[in-house]
């Protein structure tokens, strides 16, 4: 196996094209591009490869390191019996919010009240650490710590919950918190898609 670096956007694809619980990325990268195992496309990739960069084989599975992909948690019946986070979205007051922060921000409060319990899984997203060490958090405990995680983060607190989001981010990043939060608590990619869509 050899490891890379991909940057976020690539990284919530990924995770939301996840099929099942504790699939890696590799099989998730070859479903997507279409690869099978004796893919002759890989071969074609390898000779390219080897003319840029010698000796340098792709042959082998390309995996984005495990530690840095949380595993999506299964939904648990017993926590809500079968209600998920449209039992809790009032698309009304979706409607009236005059901006996506007002809408982000309820669609958050849905997410916690149908699965408080896993909501902490949020808490691992966010991009990589930097090379100075130090992570930007997008969800924490406390406005505190987001503050202190990087400049002009403009924390909210989740409506009814103890959490607390980022809200500086555009639109498009947005979307791709909330289609992590929702694949890490367990959602299928049909589900993620209408969470996603909400904002």
């Amino acid at each position: 196996m050899k490891n890379i670096e991909i940057d976020d956007e690539l990284y919530l694809h990924i995770v939301a094209n996840t099929q099942s619980i504790g699939e890696d990325a590799s099989s998730i990268l070859r479903r997507l591009l279409d690869f099978d195992e004796e893919s002759d496309k890989v071969v074609s990739l390898n000779e390219r490869a080897t003319e840029s960069q010698s000796k340098t084989s792709l042959t082998e599975n390309v995996a984005v390191e495990q530690d840095t992909i949380a595993e999506p948690v299964e939904i648990d019946d017993e926590e809500h019996g079968s209600e998920t986070v449209f039992n809790f979205i009032n698309i009304e007051e979706l409607a009236m919010q005059r901006g996506a922060v007002g809408r982000f921000l309820l669609i958050l409060a849905a997410l916690y009240r149908a699965h408080p319990k896993k909501f902490n899984v949020v808490t691992n997203i966010g991009p990589k650490v930097s090379a100075r060490k130090t992570k930007r958090l997008y969800f924490a405990l406390s406005e505190a710590l987001l503050t202190a995680s990087g400049s002009s983060t403009k924390p909210k607190q989740i409506p009814q919950s103890p959490y607390w989001v980022i809200t500086n981010s555009n639109t498009t990043r947005k979307k791709m918190m909330l289609t992590e939060a929702a694949t890490l608590l367990g959602y299928n990619e049909g589900d993620v898609i209408k969470i996603r869509e909400l904002l």
